[in-house]
This record gives structure tokens, C-alpha cells and sequence, in this order.
């Protein structure tokens, strides 16, 4: 590990990494550097969540280790799985994933609290996650979750790692709540879409942040003048003869609202990005990596192929400054 610094270091200082006189690094302290605990902190973003597999790959590669973990609904799935060791089980999964193989998981209740009971996804995070407990995992995991009566934000740190990992994703009138140790929990997108403060009071000396909507332009602006015009009058379509522009206003017009699935998701995908972006304003990460995914739909998670490819690229940008962080953060012993 202390070479990987090294040549890190070199890469970043803009020398040569082979040769002895040809290296130059910083004065270090006398005796082995110790590297800082590196925690992630892996945001929500339903199907854009496989990107978080491209990123813990590409990490990995590069030589750095991944001491804790601390997820938000997909990112605690992806981050609980690699935690327990079984990532290759999940991506070779994800990566075989089709259209009708996702709408066949898809069991959908009329009379229940959401409309996926989420039971056939729960067989298929027991079938190799069942009767682990998140304590007895090798790296340190925390899920995060939403108490739907109190809006308490609940960090998942021991029990059994499935029932975090469903508590965590549990998506409000999508999914079923899921009780846990008495507490009726939801979408831990709710309080803590990318949970940087759980990562640093797990003890991460050094937090590298996904961000799943880091390419999300143009939300969330303020329009400060708007009101009734003639766009909101009745015109009949016959008057945009020859006129595309008007005609296609027209159409959408008479189409209607938007759906009460699409109202609810929109609804969701507001509340997460701004309380994001207030909640990593006033704890920043030292390390943010944002794939470019927002040409892959929130439930489109038949693309995983393309939203683990974007996690990797991206954090592939970012080794560079990864490399000067973690420098920076080591201590002598």
C-alpha cells in the first residue's frame, strides 16, 4: 500500500515514477506512512445505483482500500453486498438483467401500503445475503433509513443485513415499509440522500462521496415572476395549422396533467436533490464522484452495463485528486 503513495504521489507531484533519481516527493515523516481510513458514502438514485459498482471496482483497482461504508437505498444495496463480500454475485446479476426479467420482479400490490410488496426482490437478497449480520460483516456498513411516523433519520448497523438493505430502498407509495427493531422504516433518501456524516462517524478520515445526480442541470432554479397567459386559454387545434411550434404545445396540452407515478417520483427526486445538496453544503466530502448518468432512467435498471461504466470513468477523473487527498491525510505512526 505505502508504495501505491509513492507512485501516487509522484503521479501527482508531476515527476517520473520509475527511476530513483528522477523521483522527487515531499519530506514524509521518519518510518511507515499510515493511509487514511477511507470511507465511501454511496448516494440513492434507484436504477443510476449500479454506477456505485463501477466506482468500488475502480477503486479497488487503483490499490486503495475501502475500511467502512455507509449507503443510502441503491448505494446501501450495492455497498451492503460488497461489504459482505458478494459484489461479483450482484453485478454478474445486474449485468444480465432485461426489461421483462425487471418487470417480472415487479410484484404488484393493489390493497397493500405501496405498490411493489418488494417480496420477490426480498427472496433474491436472501438467497446470498440471508442470516448475515451487518456486525459480523468484514468492513464496517451502515444503511440509512427513514422512521415514516417521526422522520427520524435511523443509521442500520447491526441485524440482519437484508432487512437494512430493504428498509434503505423502501421507495414511499412504491414499496412496502419494512419494521425493523419496532420502527416502521422507508427510503433513507428521504433524510440523507448521500450520507457523508454517517460515513465520518463511522470513523472515515477521508470520505469519497457518489453523487448519482451530480449532472442534474438546470433543477431546482427559482422563477421569481409567473402567472396565467394565453398559453393557458382554450385554443382548438385547428388554429395551429401551419404553426409546429403551437401545434405541439397544443398536444401536450390536451394530453393532461402528468401521471399520479409520475407526480410521486418527480415529487421524491426534488426532495432528494435539494436536501442533498443543503446536506453536502454544510458537510462537504473530501472527495465527490459524480457519474454522467441522467441519460439512464430511475427504473431503467436493465442498463446496468452503462451505469457501471459511467461509475468507472468517473472515478477514473478523479484518482488524481483521490491520490493528492489521501497523501495529504496519511500519518506517520
Amino acid at each position: 500500500m505505502f508504495s501505491n503513495f509513492l507512485r501516487w504521489g509522484a503521479e501527482v507531484f508531476g515527476e517520473a515514477v520509475d527511476g530513483p533519481a528522477q523521483t522527487t516527493l515531499p519530506e514524509q515523516p521518519q518510518g511507515e506512512i499510515v493511509p487514511p481510513t477511507i470511507g465511501l458514502a454511496l448516494g440513492g438514485g434507484a436504477a443510476r445505483g449500479w454506477a456505485h459498482i463501477g466506482v468500488v471496482r475502480t477503486l479497488i483497482e487503483a490499490g486503495y482500500t475501502i475500511d467502512l461504508i455507509a449507503g443510502t437505498s441503491m448505494g446501501a444495496v450495492v455497498g451492503g453486498c460488497h461489504a459482505a463480500g458478494k459484489l461479483d454475485q450482484l453485478e454478474a446479476w445486474a449485468r444480465g438483467l432485461t426489461r421483462r426479467r425487471v418487470f417480472s420482479m415487479l410484484d404488484f400490490s393493489l390493497g397493500g401500503a405501496g405498490m411493489i410488496s418488494g417480496s420477490r426482490l426480498q427472496r433474491l437478497l436472501e438467497a446470498d445475503l440471508d442470516k448475515l449480520q451487518i456486525e459480523d460483516l468484514p468492513i464496517r456498513f451502515a444503511a440509512v433509513a427513514t422512521e415514516i411516523t417521526t422522520g427520524h433519520e435511523v443509521w442500520l448497523t447491526r441485524g440482519r443485513l437484508t432487512d437494512a438493505l430493504r428498509a434503505s430502498y423502501a421507495l414511499p407509495g412504491v414499496f412496502e415499509a419494512v419494521h425493523v427493531g419496532g420502527r416502521w422504516l422507508m427510503d433513507g433518501a428521504l433524510v440523507n440522500p448521500i450520507p457523508v456524516s454517517v460515513a465520518r462517524s463511522l470513523g472515515a478520515r477521508l470520505v469519497v462521496a457518489v453523487n448519482l445526480n451530480a449532472d442534474m442541470y438546470g433543477r431546482g432554479a427559482v422563477l421569481p415572476e409567473h402567472g396565467s397567459d394565453l398559453s393557458d386559454e382554450q385554443i382548438p387545434l385547428s388554429a395551429a395549422e401551419g404553426k409546429p411550434e403551437l401545434e405541439r404545445e397544443l398536444r401536450a396540452r390536451m394530453a393532461g396533467p402528468p401521471s399520479i407515478p409520475t407526480v410521486m417520483m418527480e415529487a421524491f427526486n426534488i426532495t432528494q436533490d435539494r436536501i442533498a445538496r443543503a446536506r453536502l453544503a454544510g458537510d462537504p466530502p473530501d472527495i465527490t464522484i459524480g457519474p454522467k448518468l441522467r441519460q439512464i432512467g430511475l427504473f431503467e435498471f436493465h442498463r446496468a452495463e452503462e451505469a457501471i461504466e459511467a461509475g468507472a470513468e468517473a472515478t477514473r477523473r478523479i484518482l488524481p485528486d483521490l491520490a493528492e487527498a489521501a497523501l495529504a491525510l496519511s500519518q506517520s505512526p
